[in-house]
Parts: structure tokens; C-alpha cells; sequence
């Protein structure tokens, strides 16, 4: 029998003093009342309280009842019929008064996750030794954005041309990392941005929808999806960290608002030790950087107009903006590169991703501190049925990333192709 650390906390508390209340316990196992009950019938469940009876009390708050059901009898039945037993989770006891419907098989829910998250926490004890760094004299800022990335999406190659899942994503993910410190090692670092969010899951809850309830095809468990979204981006943290110290910014976003942002708690908890990373979780959603006379602002896309952004760039970081020559944005949402130079909110085509071509507007002679440059970035991620079915197919999927002066912007903008 597989138990959780707080469930084996717990069974060992009610092992030694069976009649106290949820609340006692609680206090015991350094937890809630509501958590405990949910754990003491989890612990029922799994048969591990059949020989230890609880409090009247106990029983009262979890409302025990002496309904039973023969699952002797239900094994003897699928031998009968020739049916794996294990392959049966639910099913119907008919009684003289009532039919009543089981479950045979545990769900799995946020707590059982959260459990599993905590233990591998205190398993691996994060603690970082403090790397410190010789100062260089020439320094930038590296920017890399894994753009929407989508772990949980599925596509079969069949139907799209291409397979999608959370092998593909996880190994994507970690190949533009990797790709993007090769093709940047002429540089000097002295910090990197790690930008986080914009649809780093693809659903939002255990029915495969998004925040808003809508239905995606998905490749795993919510939970799994979380965890190989959680394990690629500690794995990218700690790469990123042998080249220059890492903060992390989340951008909220529309396909996962709530668990992209239990996932980017999670990684500030994960390097809370760690004095070489740092992290904005905040759940704004647009965020600023500045580096120099350089100021950047991060957003999903999904939000503010694209050409209200320059503005809003100027109010909400004002005391940035004054300081700073060159503006830039960076926005997802939309997976295709698409570049807009602004001024006085009217935007100039720079760049755009169209069917199997990326065109360049070099007609222009743009002084880059009386413009804001926004850009659109391209995806990671593989291409959906939906995306398929309404032609959206035409975009590199790309990690992009952006070398940033102290003193004169950005100075290169690298592109690792998939």
C-alpha cells in the first residue's frame, strides 16, 4: 500500500490515539481539519483503517455509514465471467431499497498532487550553494522566452502530419534551451530572464478544457502534464544557471490562468534557498524589465490592444520609461513571429511570419528610441487539430531568445528552429 507523507503522518497519529477529532489531529499533523477528513477517508479507502475504529466524533464529521460493498463477491464474479478483475473500477449494488453506485478505483485530486509535489520537495532538499561570479567587462542580458509551449497538447501525425505529446513538448523544450546557450556562448551574461506562463499547460483542470471551458485534445493526466512542466523547468533553470545568474517572470495566460500560476509558485518554492535565482510571480497580467536604457514588457496577448501597449508601457513603468531610450514588447498568444515598430500608437509592419515565408519590411529607416517595438513570438508547440483544421500551420516553431545591451537595446535576436 502506497501512502502519501501526510497520509502516513496521519495513519501513525490515529494509530497511537484513535478518538480524537479531525480539528486534534490537524494540529498533530501540522494540516487542516478539512484536509484531514479528506486524508482519514482517502486512508478508508485504501483499507488501511479496517482494523483501527475511530472516534464516535470522527465518525459524526466524516458521516461513516455501515453501507458496505462485497468486493469478495465482485472478484468471484469477474473470474466467473472471465473478466481481469483489475480492469473493473465501478459498478452498481442493487439493495431491497436503494441502488447504490461505487467506485472501486481512488481519483486522484489537487491534494493527492500537492502531496506528491511537497514530497519530492522535502526528498530532494533544494539546497544551492551560492555561485558566485566574476565580474566581466562587457555584460549583457539574455532574454529567452519558450514561447506557449502547451504541455498536454495532442496531435497524431495522421490527422495534423505531425505527433504531438508531452515526450515531443518536454524534449522541444529542453533542445531550445540548449540550443539557445550554444548559439549565444559569444556573449556575456551577467543575468538571463526566464519568461514563464503563456500557456505553459494546456488545460486548466482535470476535464481537458482551458480556463474559459474550452475542450483541447490532450496527451496526459492534468497531473502529469503538470509535473513534466514543472521537471523541464527546473531542469532549464539549473542549465541556465552555469551561464549567468536567472530571474523568472511569469506572464498569466489564457489556456492555463490558474494552474500556470500553481505551477510558477511552485518553481519560486522549488529555489527558495537559492540565492542565484529570482522570481516575479505576481499575478499581474503584464510585466516590465529594465536593463540599462533598455525597458521590456512581457504579456500573454490575450489582454490589452496591441496598439494600446506602448502607452500603457509608459503609465504603469513610468519611472523605467523616463530612464530608458529603447522599449520593446513581447507578446505570445498568437504563436507566429509578427513585429511592429509604434509610434504615437500607429504601428509599422517589421517582420511577419506568412504561409511558408517570413517577410521583412527593410524600407524603413526607424530610430529605434522614438519607436516601441512589439513583437509576437513563435510557439514551440506542435500543431493541434483545431490550428490544423482552420489552416493555421504556416509558423516556425521556434524558441526565441534576445541579447540585450546595457547601453545600446537589443543587439540580436536568436531563433532555434524545431
Amino acid at each position: 500500500m502506497r501512502l502519501s507523507p501526510l497520509e502516513f503522518k496521519l495513519f501513525d497519529e490515529i494509530k497511537k490515539n484513535a478518538e480524537l477529532t479531525s480539528s486534534q489531529y490537524a494540529l498533530l499533523v501540522g494540516s487542516n481539519a478539512k484536509t484531514v477528513r479528506n486524508t482519514i477517508c482517502k486512508l478508508k479507502r485504501k483499507g488501511a483503517l479496517e482494523t483501527i475504529p475511530v472516534s464516535n466524533g470522527l465518525r459524526s464529521e466524516l458521516k461513516i455509514n455501515n453501507i458496505s460493498v462485497d468486493f469478495e463477491g465482485v472478484i468471484r464474479e469477474c473470474e466467473t465471467a472471465g473478466i481481469p478483475a483489475s480492469s473493473v473500477n465501478h459498478g452498481w449494488y442493487k439493495g431491497k431499497a436503494w441502488s447504490l453506485h461505487f467506485k472501486g478505483q481512488e481519483e486522484r485530486d489537487y491534494f493527492d498532487v500537492r502531496d506528491e509535489i511537497v514530497a519530492d520537495m522535502q526528498a530532494f532538499a533544494p539546497i544551492y550553494p551560492v555561485i558566485k561570479r566574476t565580474k566581466q567587462k562587457e555584460n549583457n542580458l539574455l532574454i529567452i522566452d519558450p514561447a506557449d509551449p502547451h504541455f498536454g497538447k495532442r496531435s497524431t501525425v495522421e490527422e495534423t502530419g505531425e505527433e504531438t505529446n508531452l515526450v515531443t513538448t518536454a524534449q522541444r523544450f529542453s533542445d531550445g534551451i540548449e540550443g539557445l546557450i550554444n548559439k549565444t556562448d559569444s556573449y556575456k551574461f551577467d543575468k538571463i530572464v526566464l519568461v514563464g506562463g503563456n500557456d505553459s499547460l494546456h488545460t486548466d483542470n482535470p476535464f481537458g478544457t482551458t480556463t474559459a471551458g474550452t475542450k483541447q485534445d490532450t496527451a496526459g493526466m492534468w497531473y502529469e502534464n503538470f509535473k513534466t512542466a514543472k521537471n523541464a523547468n527546473i531542469a532549464a533553470i539549473d542549465r541556465l544557471l552555469t551561464v549567468a545568474d536567472v530571474h523568472f517572470v511569469f506572464c498569466p495566460s489564457n489556456h492555463d490562468f490558474m494552474t500556470g500560476f500553481f505551477l510558477a509558485d511552485t518553481l519560486s518554492a522549488w529555489y527558495h534557498n537559492n540565492k542565484n535565482v529570482t522570481f516575479d510571480i505576481s499575478p499581474a497580467h503584464r510585466k516590465y524589465i529594465q536593463y540599462g536604457h533598455s525597458l521590456w514588457g512581457l504579456t500573454h496577448g490575450d489582454g490589452a490592444k496591441e496598439n494600446e501597449l506602448s502607452d500603457l508601457l509608459k503609465t504603469e513603468a513610468k519611472k523605467a520609461w523616463a530612464l530608458s531610450r529603447y522599449t520593446y514588447w513581447l507578446v505570445h498568444h498568437r504563436h507566429h513571429s509578427d513585429t511592429k515598430a509604434y509610434k504615437n500608437g500607429k504601428g509599422l509592419k517589421v517582420e511577419k511570419d506568412y504561409k511558408n515565408i517570413t517577410v521583412f519590411n527593410t524600407g524603413f529607416s526607424l530610430d529605434p528610441t522614438d519607436y516601441c517595438y512589439v513583437q509576437y513570438l513563435r510557439s514551440l508547440s506542435g500543431t493541434d487539430r483545431w490550428h490544423f483544421t482552420n489552416g493555421f500551420v504556416h509558423s516556425p516553431k521556434a524558441m526565441e531568445a534576445f541579447v540585450v545591451h546595457p547601453e545600446f537595446g537589443q543587439i540580436d535576436k536568436i531563433t532555434h528552429l524545431f
